[in-house]
């Protein structure tokens, strides 16, 4: 059986909610900052790298979406890197190692990213400052492309009508 093993670590301070130095940085940046490091501590390209796995909690506001992907993307990852965000709780971070150690050992992944990420400013307020990183909507505008445009640009780009996209299912009997 293969092993898991953790090559590097890297993380962020951790600051005062709504009133520190870190209060207005998005996760993204946070997280892309962590990945960045961490690939530069254990010696690797970022295009080796086959999985980011990030634990969080309130996927709500900054912090919606596939935010693992957006960190990644953030981080200056490849866009071949895949990223799945995953929420555990209190374990969502453990819960992101463990998922990566599992697709090392039994997947045949040879290189992933796993870790947990919380921007308690910019989610858990009265208005939920919903938005999108700033950096990444200039960058990488198709990040937050929605799962119709997406649908959208397939039918045009590959010819694959609408209908034929939803037809996983049987046409008759429920579902």
């Amino acid at each position: 059986m293969r092993d898991a093993v953790i090559v590097s670590t890297a993380r962020t301070p951790i600051g005062k909610a709504y009133r520190g130095a870190l209060n207005a940085t998005t996760p993204q940046r946070l997280a892309a900052h962590v990945i960045e490091h961490a690939i530069e501590r254990a010696g690797i390209e970022a295009g080796e790298v086959e999985d980011v796995i990030l634990g969080v909690a309130m996927q709500q506001g900054f912090q919606g979406g596939n935010f693992a992907r957006q960190s990644a993307l953030r981080a200056g990852l490849p866009i071949s890197v895949a990223g799945m965000t995953l929420d555990r709780q209190c374990s969502s971070g453990m819960m992101a190692i463990a998922t990566d150690a599992k697709q090392v050992i039994h997947d045949g992944i040879s290189i992933a990213i796993g870790g947990g990420v919380e921007s308690t400013s910019l989610v858990r307020t009265e208005e939920m400052r919903s938005d999108k990183d700033p950096w990444l909507a200039a960058q990488r505008t198709s990040i937050y492309m929605s799962m119709i445009e997406t649908a959208e640009m397939v039918a045009e780009r590959y010819k694959v009508p609408r209908e034929a996209q939803v037809t996983c299912f049987p046409k008759s009997g429920p579902l």
